[in-house]
Protein backbone atom coordinates (compact mmCIF):
# COMPACT_ATOMS: atom_id res chain seq x y z
CA UNK A 1 0.00 0.00 0.00
CA UNK A 2 1.34 3.35 -0.90
CA UNK A 3 2.06 5.72 1.40
CA UNK A 4 -0.40 8.14 0.55
CA UNK A 5 -3.04 5.74 0.87
CA UNK A 6 -1.88 4.59 4.24
CA UNK A 7 -2.58 8.28 5.02
CA UNK A 8 -5.69 8.86 3.52
CA UNK A 9 -6.76 5.60 4.68
CA UNK A 10 -5.85 6.61 8.65
CA UNK A 11 -7.16 10.13 8.46
CA UNK A 12 -10.72 8.84 6.92
CA UNK A 13 -10.65 6.48 9.97
CA UNK A 14 -9.72 9.81 12.03
CA UNK A 15 -12.23 12.08 10.92
CA UNK A 16 -15.20 9.13 11.57
CA UNK A 17 -13.96 8.60 15.04
CA UNK A 18 -13.87 12.52 15.70
CA UNK A 19 -17.61 12.82 14.03
CA UNK A 20 -18.95 10.18 16.04
CA UNK A 21 -17.50 10.98 19.21
CA UNK A 22 -19.02 14.70 18.51
CA UNK A 23 -22.95 13.65 18.59
CA UNK A 24 -22.64 11.83 21.94
CA UNK A 25 -23.35 12.65 25.49
CA UNK A 26 -20.21 14.38 27.40
CA UNK A 27 -19.02 11.52 29.68
CA UNK A 28 -16.06 9.18 29.48
CA UNK A 29 -17.07 6.86 26.31
CA UNK A 30 -17.02 10.06 24.38
CA UNK A 31 -13.41 10.94 25.77
CA UNK A 32 -12.43 7.65 24.73
CA UNK A 33 -14.08 8.23 20.91
CA UNK A 34 -12.14 11.52 20.81
CA UNK A 35 -8.82 9.84 22.55
CA UNK A 36 -9.14 6.94 19.11
CA UNK A 37 -9.54 10.01 16.70
CA UNK A 38 -6.65 11.53 18.21
CA UNK A 39 -4.67 8.71 17.63
CA UNK A 40 -5.95 7.93 14.23
CA UNK A 41 -4.65 11.13 13.10
CA UNK A 42 -1.51 10.86 14.62
CA UNK A 43 -0.91 7.13 12.57
CA UNK A 44 -2.04 9.04 9.64
CA UNK A 45 0.89 12.14 10.44
CA UNK A 46 3.57 9.05 11.14
CA UNK A 47 2.35 7.44 7.58
CA UNK A 48 2.49 10.39 5.71
CA UNK A 49 5.96 10.91 7.07
CA UNK A 50 7.69 7.04 6.89
CA UNK A 51 5.71 3.90 5.51
CA UNK A 52 5.96 1.33 7.95
CA UNK A 53 4.09 -1.78 8.82
CA UNK A 54 3.85 -1.31 12.65
CA UNK A 55 1.33 1.45 11.73
CA UNK A 56 -0.83 -1.13 11.43
CA UNK A 57 -0.21 -3.30 14.57
CA UNK A 58 -1.26 0.34 16.08
CA UNK A 59 -4.52 0.69 14.07
CA UNK A 60 -5.42 -2.64 14.67
CA UNK A 61 -5.31 -2.07 18.47
CA UNK A 62 -7.52 1.50 18.32
CA UNK A 63 -10.22 -0.58 16.04
CA UNK A 64 -9.96 -3.13 18.94
CA UNK A 65 -10.67 -0.22 21.76
CA UNK A 66 -12.99 1.31 19.25
CA UNK A 67 -15.54 -1.86 18.70
CA UNK A 68 -15.09 -2.45 22.66
CA UNK A 69 -17.02 0.59 23.27
CA UNK A 70 -19.48 0.39 20.40
CA UNK A 71 -20.09 -3.63 22.19
CA UNK A 72 -20.85 -3.05 26.08
CA UNK A 73 -19.27 0.05 26.39
CA UNK A 74 -15.98 -0.48 28.68
CA UNK A 75 -12.80 -0.71 27.35
CA UNK A 76 -11.42 -3.94 26.47
CA UNK A 77 -8.19 -3.74 28.75
CA UNK A 78 -5.41 -5.83 27.19
CA UNK A 79 -2.01 -5.05 26.16
CA UNK A 80 -0.28 -6.53 22.94
CA UNK A 81 3.27 -7.82 24.16
CA UNK A 82 6.37 -5.05 23.62
CA UNK A 83 9.00 -6.30 21.62
CA UNK A 84 12.26 -4.53 23.31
Amino acid sequence: MPVSDASDYFRAYAVRALNKARVMNAGWRKSRQRLIGRLYHLLAKQADRQPNLHHLDDFHAARTLEASLDQDGRPAVTRPPRDH
